[in-house]
């Protein structure tokens, strides 16, 4: 393997070996505490412009398989792993990570001490990073300051759908809610959960207005899981501003900050994000815990909130805000991932709740 190195923005240097593509590449550096599910993080669009470090120390023993893709196509800039493995074993698996990524012209390195990197993270916070291959460190140090700073690029334009499409139709018998997608980073798990409750799923553009969505006369509207900042989405904003307050919408993770925005509010960037499958959230009404799947670097300020909103969720890592509701309109909104892929389902009983909120508006 040819020697690669990790270099962060601060000059820091990490040397490793190379697998998967031999080319490099540049993005945030963040890390994900999930045990398992590298494959669903690698094609999550929410990681897209990142460079990806799993705490696991062992990756790719499993190998990758044709089912557990959450889009199509790997999202991250480049992979970081203490050691990944060149012989999986698996009844599903089709070929090894190091195949996979090499495919897609994806870089990873490996052999390094991903437990400093990781401590580095939450110590300085997240910082952009650059994995060399073929080239020295002083070289990728140069390239990685004149590099686009992760805050300032739109990626969701990037991971969204160019074109309207429909998801495959609900089997179970009816009745059947139509519901639209605003895709900012869907991950298919969402469509799937959907589905399985008897909701006919369409997705459209991000960039799509309220009126695209309206005009489809849909039953409910989600607005998806996406990457990067909140505050580079006034379309997205603008399209969930049009829909408060005549149609039921369930926001996840991205899509509850956009419409936390679009309700007046404010979201501000966390130190090191939230990023893994064993996240505490508290249910305030009920006092139950969750242990959740999460993968986001803002939050909403909930002293920002307008009197209409209320927290519904709570991390118990850090209080920072995890869910919210609307006091009188069919509006709820997570934080975190209820599909989980990769992670805890304990939380796919919002979906429910979504479509008992369609299911009461309609009967008004």
């Amino acid at each position: 393997m040819a020697a690669a190195y990790l270099v962060l923005n601060d000059g820091t240097v990490y040397e490793g070996q190379a697998f998967g593509a031999s080319t490099p590449a540049t993005g945030e550096v963040v890390f994900n505490t999930s045990m398992t599910g590298y494959q669903e993080i690698l094609t999550d669009p929410s990681y897209a412009g990142q460079i990806v470090m799993p705490t696991y120390p062992l990756i790719g023993n499993y190998g990758i398989n044709s089912e557990d893709f959450e889009s199509s196509r790997i999202q991250v800039s480049g992979f970081v792993v203490r050691q990944w493995c060149d012989l999986p074993s698996h009844t599903l698996s089709e070929r090894t990570i190091h195949d996979f990524l090499a495919s897609q012209g994806i870089p990873g390195i490996s052999g390094v001490d991903t437990r400093a990197i990781t401590r580095k993270i939450r110590t300085h916070g997240v910082m952009m990073g650059m994995l060399a291959v073929g080239m020295s460190p002083k070289e990728a140090l140069a390239k990685l300051n004149s590099a686009t700073p992760y805050d300032d690029t739109d990626f969701v334009k990037q991971v969204s759908t160019k074109q309207p499409y429909e998801w495959q139709k609900p089997t179970i018998a009816g009745p059947h809610y139509r519901v639209v997608v605003d895709d900012c980073g869907l991950k298919r798990n969402i469509a799937r959960l959907l589905t399985a409750r008897g909701c006919e799923v369409t997705v459209l553009p991000a960039v799509s207005s309220s009126d695209d969505i309206l005009g489809l006369k849909p039953d409910g509207v989600v607005m998806s899981p996406g990457p990067g900042d909140p505050a580079k989405l006034d379309y997205a904003v603008n399209t969930a501003q049009g829909l408060i307050g005549r149609i039921p919408i369930l926001g996840i993770c991205l899509g509850q900050q956009v419409l936390a925005r679009a309700m007046g509010g404010k979201t501000y960037k966390l130190k090191f994000g939230h990023r893994g499958g064993n996240h505490p959230v508290m249910d305030i009404r009920t006092g139950k815990v969750h242990i959740t799947a999460q993968n986001h670097g803002y939050s909403v300020d909930a002293d920002s909130l307008p009197r209409e909103l209320e927290v519904s969720h709570i991390n118990l890592n850090d209080g920072t805000v995890e869910g919210l509701r609307h006091r009188s309109l069919p509006l709820l909104s997570i934080q975190y991932h209820s599909e989980a892929a990769p992670g805890p389902r304990d939380n796919e009983y919002i979906f429910d709740e979504f479509v008992k909120m369609m299911r009461h508006v309609q009967k008004k």
